[in-house]
């Protein structure tokens, strides 16, 4: 099975849940990278705060990312560039390995319910 590469700009964490603020997006993709791995998907995720040394030794990468890295995220999977500056949804992600997402395209398949305020700032129960 072919390998997909996500180069993610410079972020604390991959998952989204690190920090005062989570981001819904993030949350997402990692449990869409879970069902790809589940399907047999050898999943590569490169942090441009953590890794740097990953983009700079790809030539590709370092041309698409951008001056500011404005274009990351980049998806590629056999040096081609499959999306880049956005995070694909389930069903995309499925279809470039002829995978069944299991998810209708109308529809999210989980609610998240996001604090008014940033979890330090919050009186929410689970919050800091």
């Amino acid at each position: 099975m072919k390998t997909l590469q996500i180069y993610d700009p410079a972020m604390c964490c991959s998952t989204g849940v690190c920090g005062p603020c989570v981001d819904p997006k993030l949350l997402k993709l990692s449990a869409d990278v879970g069902f790809l791995k589940s399907r047999g998907v050898t999943v590569e995720r490169f942090n441009l705060g953590h890794q740097p040394e990953a983009f700079t030794a790809n030539a590709m990468v370092m041309a698409e990312m951008g001056a500011g890295a404005e274009n990351l995220p980049l998806f590629i999977i056999d040096g081609k560039i499959c999306a880049k500056g956005t995070y694909p949804n389930r069903a995309e992600l499925a279809s470039w390995f002829g995978l069944d997402a299991g998810v209708p395209l109308d529809k999210p398949r989980t609610e998240l319910k996001m604090a008014s305020k940033p979890c330090c700032e919050s009186d929410e129960p689970g919050c800091c």
